[in-house]
């Protein structure tokens, strides 16, 4: 019998897709509006709004398994309408959805990290280090109990 949750099956760019479309169906299912971009040149996946007056951008990490991941600090400015969506894949499992403000990165710790990276050629980024030890700290940030915040 064929797993569907075999995620070695898809290359980068295809999980990094189905990570955006998850994301965007899970936002729908909230009741959110759905807006995208045509190019995804600023940072920002796609545009999701509550009412008139009540809109977040969302950049989504997809992550296989737990690996450091980053958003460079030029394209991702922290302000409470930004949104991280991080959708986790662990082999044979469903995809574990985060949804990080941005501004929970002005507190740096364990796993929200800065990097300005003075005198290196990589540019300054906020960073996630997703390890086993660090994964009781993303407990606050699953899809469910953020969303109901929005």
């Amino acid at each position: 019998m064929m797993n569907k949750y075999d995620w070695k099956r898809l290359n980068h760019f295809q999980l990094g897709r189905f990570a955006e479309y998850y994301a965007k169906m899970e936002f729908t299912l909230y009741g959110f509006d759905i807006y995208t971009s045509e190019v995804d040149d600023r940072g920002i996946d796609f545009i999701v709004r509550k009412d008139e007056d009540l809109y977040y951008d969302v950049q989504v990490k997809s992550v296989r398994g737990l690996n450091y991941v980053f958003f460079r600090k030029d394209k991702f400015q922290l302000r409470p309408n930004l949104l991280a969506a991080i959708l986790l894949f662990f082999q044979g499992k469903a995809p574990q959805f985060y949804l990080i403000p941005s501004t929970a990165w002005r507190k740096s710790n364990d796993l929200l990290v800065s990097h300005d990276y003075e005198g290196k050629k990589s540019p300054p980024e906020w960073g996630m280090n997703l390890s086993q030890r660090n994964l009781p700290s993303l407990v606050p940030y699953e899809l469910e109990k953020v969303i109901l915040t929005l």
